[in-house]
């Protein structure tokens, strides 16, 4: 095609598309008729001739012109999927089947199509290999049309065939296993019972995603176990000291203040309805790495605790921060991701009323006045209060167990840099 003649086909053919989007069919036939004058094998003027014909149901004369325009251009996905239509149309199913495959290898991430593949082989009873293709529509179906509410009928079915397969599959695993899953106590098996959970639909794989520093090849564990931590049963033995010095300050009416206090300048995102709001307040004992001297005078036996027996993170003027954290009834601490993954956030439950959890990652946890909380807080994490009484834990932070005493160092080292090179002010709580 000479310059001439492409420019020309380039007229008609925006023509013939304006002309069919007002309504103005026939108008619209005659320039891709003019395209194919000048180009006889123009794949996109053949498809839009055949999407007529179908419509007037001229099945033959659709799928000829089709069969021209994926003759002419192999990897013309619009083409391979249409005529994958005239042919189910037609009673043709293998055919059908044939030229969607086609369609996926020339955009394997067409989300439609995956949808009509599915389709296609739901009519034709495949229910295991309609899941797997309704899932890949979901996986790439961009997030906003999934909330589109023309869409809802389709995504919903989606949903509920590739929902009604993996409960299928999770019964058929467990069946094969037998007796292997009766061979591990469930600290032993616990891996695996989160493995078949992803596998199955029952949670996301948790992944940290830390916001500041991250630090390679440490695991994405959501919830570690205190029995795992050797300073833990100390720190545990403390509780009833500090459970005494938490409702001394609450008697007394002491001054919490709110948690989340942004910059103006900074965007608030899903903190917008804590910000500078006492709904998640705190009485700190450390923050920015300074210890506040007259709380740790009311509350001797809480920091001694901390500062004796736990492993806490130290960099200068940044950490440990550390304080008891109070939540008011009704109150929701958005999903977020947490600065670093080189620390654990710890949680010391003190009132826990009913209806309170923490959720990370896929597992949700309800606390337990007196026994330790370690997680990773990059692992995506919420709380919530849905209570009508207030809820208070001590939270602080301890370094990752997997870093050595000379990755802890260069890690403190890092920071300091990062904030110096960066402006304390420009960084979020490591």
């Amino acid at each position: 095609m000479n310059a001439r003649t492409e420019t020309l086909v380039a007229d008609l053919m925006r023509e013939g598309d304006q002309l069919a989007q007002s309504g103005q069919s026939v108008s619209a036939a005659v320039r891709w008729h003019k395209v194919l004058e000048l180009e006889p094998e123009f794949p996109p003027a053949l498809n839009h001739l055949a999407m007529q014909a179908m419509q007037r149901g001229d099945l033959s004369v659709a799928r000829d012109l089709l069969q021209r325009a994926v003759a002419a251009a192999p990897d013309y996905t619009m083409a391979h999927a249409n005529l994958s239509r005239v042919y189910s149309a037609m009673g043709d199913a293998d055919a059908a089947l044939a030229q969607i495959n086609a369609a996926l290898k020339a955009e394997p991430v067409a989300w439609g199509v995956h949808i009509e593949k599915a389709r296609l082989l739901e009519e034709r009873g495949k229910d295991r290999a309609a899941a797997s293709s309704y899932g890949a529509a979901m996986a790439y179906m961009p997030e906003a049309l999934q909330q589109a509410p023309e869409l809802q009928p389709l995504i919903q079915h989606a949903r509920r065939k590739v929902a009604e397969n993996q409960a299928q599959m999770r019964e058929f695993l467990l069946a094969r296993m037998g007796d292997q899953l009766r061979t591990g106590s469930p600290r032993q098996l616990e891996r695996f019972q989160h493995s078949l959970d992803v596998v199955t639909g029952r949670r996301d794989m948790a992944l940290s995603r830390p916001l500041t520093l991250p630090f390679p090849r440490l695991p994405s564990i959501p919830i570690f176990h205190r029995e795992d931590f050797d300073w833990a049963p100390t720190v545990e033995a403390a509780f009833p000291d500090m459970l005494r010095e938490l409702q001394s300050l609450l008697e007394e009416n002491a001054e919490f203040v709110p948690y989340v206090e942004m910059s103006d300048y900074e965007p608030k995102g899903q903190f917008a309805p804590l910000d500078r709001n006492l709904d998640w307040g705190a009485y700190y004992f450390w923050k920015s790495g300074k210890l506040d001297e007259d709380h740790a005078r009311r509350c001797p036996k809480t920091v001694a605790a901390l500062s004796d027996h736990a492993p806490m993170c130290r960099v200068p003027d940044r950490a440990p921060v550390t304080f008891f954290s109070a939540l008011k009834p009704g109150t929701h601490i958005a999903p977020h991701h947490g600065a670093t993954n080189t620390r654990l956030t710890v949680h010391m439950p003190l009132i826990i009323p009913p209806d309170c959890a923490l959720r990370v990652g896929g597992e949700t946890h309800v606390w337990k006045p007196g026994e330790l909380v370690m997680f990773d807080d990059t692992i995506l994490h919420e709380a919530w209060n849905n209570s009508d009484r207030l809820r208070v834990v001590l939270i602080f932070d301890v370094w990752h167990p997997m870093l050595t005493p000379v990755e802890r160092e260069l890690v403190c080292t890092t920071i300091q840099g990062m904030l110096d090179y960066n402006g304390h002010d420009a960084m979020g709580e490591l």
